[in-house]
């Protein structure tokens, strides 16, 4: 549910250009007539309703649906209106504010429509990433305990026992008050962090993980990019391609070693599809629109 709520913001704001664009381009076709109702509710910026990303026990499509069918009218009314504090709302929302069968029935019914054109044909590869976080994430508590994965959570995060802080687009406290805090790694998150609005709900951070550029892109494509360039310098045009970062940064993304992310860069430099620049201390590579265009598989 997050997913599909997050992924709305992506399809309609021009932000991350080298990792969303193409998906954009493939999946905004696609999205069915009734999408508007879920765009009425999730604005380009700011706070979206929150009972469209319900907690639940299950981690499937049909029990965040189920949950968001048995949302209770005064949830329904509460959210309506924090989110007409910020917008003038459409007619149909006052029938959803009351609670009414049929308005919930087919929101719940826009969302899997959605899903399934926009989502489901990208899923097995979101989900691959989201797996990977995990993995990541558990190696880190096996490391270094809870303390090594808050503080890696984020590049803002700050961990000073009992506090975690975060970059925000707001500011906003959540008071945990003994309840726990649920990690939500996201594909579609960007930028900051994000968490319902309301503090009285069960307390959750949805984070974004690292993404691969191309990653929408068909599997034949993907293998091309890796035979023209090699596997290696391929994963690094792709590293330096999600956000211009240090040849340490490179090693890290692409888990090389610092010479060969600094050889393989070097490579790219001179086949004009990074720029280099001293920083400092550091080499800064970021991507020109050469490296960009064969990141993307689009025309020349």
């Amino acid at each position: 549910m997050w997913e599909t709520l997050l992924s709305l913001y992506r399809l309609r704001r021009r932000t991350g250009e080298v990792v969303f664009a193409q998906w954009r381009r493939s999946a905004g076709p696609q999205a069915p007539a009734d999408t508007r109702l879920l765009t009425d509710l999730v604005p380009p910026s700011g706070y979206a309703a929150d009972f469209l990303t319900p907690v639940t026990d299950g981690l499937t499509l049909a029990d965040g649906l189920e949950a968001l069918r048995r949302t209770p009218r005064r949830r329904l009314s509460q959210d309506l209106s924090v989110l007409a504090g910020a917008r003038r709302l459409p007619s149909w929302t006052t029938a959803l504010a009351e609670g009414r069968p049929e308005a919930v029935t087919r929101l719940a019914d826009a969302v899997e429509q959605y899903f399934e054109a926009c989502l489901a044909p990208y899923w097995t590869r979101i989900t691959g990433h989201l797996g990977r976080e995990r993995a990541r994430q558990t190696a880190l508590v096996a490391d270094g305990g809870w303390e090594r994965v808050l503080e890696d959570l984020h590049p803002t995060a700050r961990w000073h026992y009992p506090v975690l802080e975060l970059g925000y687009p707001v500011d906003q406290e959540l008071h945990l008050g003994g309840r726990g805090l649920q990690l939500v790694p996201s594909f579609f998150c960007q930028g900051l962090p994000t968490t319902l609005f309301d503090g009285d709900r069960e307390p959750v951070l949805v984070y974004p993980v690292r993404h691969e550029p191309g990653w929408s892109a068909p599997d034949g494509t993907r293998t091309s990019l890796a035979s023209l360039l090699g596997r290696t310098r391929a994963r690094v045009l792709a590293a330096i391609g999600e956000s211009p970062c240090t040849t340490s940064e490179v090693a890290r993304r692409t888990a090389t070693t610092l010479p060969t992310a600094s050889q393989q860069a070097s490579a790219l430099r001179g086949a004009g599809l990074v720029t280099s620049r001293q920083n400092g201390q550091s080499v800064l590579h970021s991507i020109t629109s050469l490296g960009l265009a064969l990141l993307a598989g689009g025309p020349s």
